[in-house]
């Protein structure tokens, strides 16, 4: 029999090798060619234009660290970590962040975002529009900061139909996200229950845990179902804030979305 620390040896090993092989091959930062396909597949699935990404973040449950104090004491009143993740349209993790505070929705992806260091394509305009150049963007729910670059629905009070639209065509771009959250919940177990590992172990697992789940979605595709239910806790706390070019983006968008080019068949009985 293998004893406890031994176990507890195996695994963090295990997970960082797994992470270290896999993901350069699985998860590797898009250059502008990769983005303009990853915004083609959300166009065609998604009917969200210039959309390269959708963002959210997640708590992963832990035991309280030792010595840890409030530290991982989230708003939720229990102890977590943050396991923010950006999504392509194939419900494949483009991006991850683990291991930031559970009551913290800050990530290094938002300080690249801001300093241009993600080498999104140039603008371009909307398909069937001639202008504006519209930037490529990012959907995320009303936790994330709205930006030029980054999309969050518009508050749900007092609504024109027009910003009721734009929100529920956010919302099916933004839920492919979930649905990789679903995934990966369903297929790593671990993830419903609190991880009784060290913290810098169920970092590494999760991180492992979020490698898999690409190699396994690229070499055995994806199945509706496994996404329907999942045990990652949602949404960090939700946090308004404003920008000025992000709301004239969203205004553009929410215009498209209306015109002859841009609307949907469907969408006003949607909403």
């Amino acid at each position: 029999m293998i004893g406890k620390s031994t176990a507890s040896v195996i695994i963090r090993e295990t997970c960082v090798a797994i992470w270290e092989v896999l993901h350069a091959a699985v998860m590797s930062q898009p250059h502008k060619e990769e983005w303009l396909k990853i915004a083609d597949q959300f166009q065609q699935s998604c009917d969200f234009p210039n959309c390269v990404g959708a963002i959210d973040g997640k708590h992963i449950r832990i035991k309280k660290p030792i010595w840890s104090g409030s530290q991982h004491f989230n708003y939720k009143i229990f102890f977590s970590f943050v396991l923010f993740a950006v999504c392509d349209a194939n419900y494949r993790f483009r991006y991850i962040d683990v291991g930031s505070y559970g009551s913290s929705s800050d990530s290094d992806f938002g300080q690249m975002l801001l300093n241009n260091a993600l080498d999104l394509p140039d603008n371009t305009t909307l398909p069937g529009t001639t202008s504006p150049a519209m930037p490529f963007v990012f959907v995320g729910d009303e936790a994330f900061a709205l930006g030029e670059h980054l999309m969050r629905p518009y508050s749900s009070r007092g609504l024109s139909i027009a910003r009721r639209v734009f929100n529920y065509r956010l919302t099916r771009a933004r839920r492919v996200v979930e649905c990789a959250f679903g995934i990966l919940a369903n297929k790593w177990r671990f993830l419903h229950t609190p991880i009784h590992l060290k913290l810098e172990t169920a970092i590494s697992a999760v991180k492992a845990a979020c490698v898999l789940h690409n190699f396994v979605r690229e070499r055995d595709g994806y199945n509706f179902e496994d996404s329907l239910s999942h045990s990652v806790e949602s949404h960090l706390p939700s946090v308004v804030r404003g920008h000025r070019q992000g709301a004239a983006v969203r205004e553009h968008f929410t215009a498209y979305f209306m015109s002859p080019h841009g609307a949907l068949p469907w969408q006003l009985e949607a909403i």
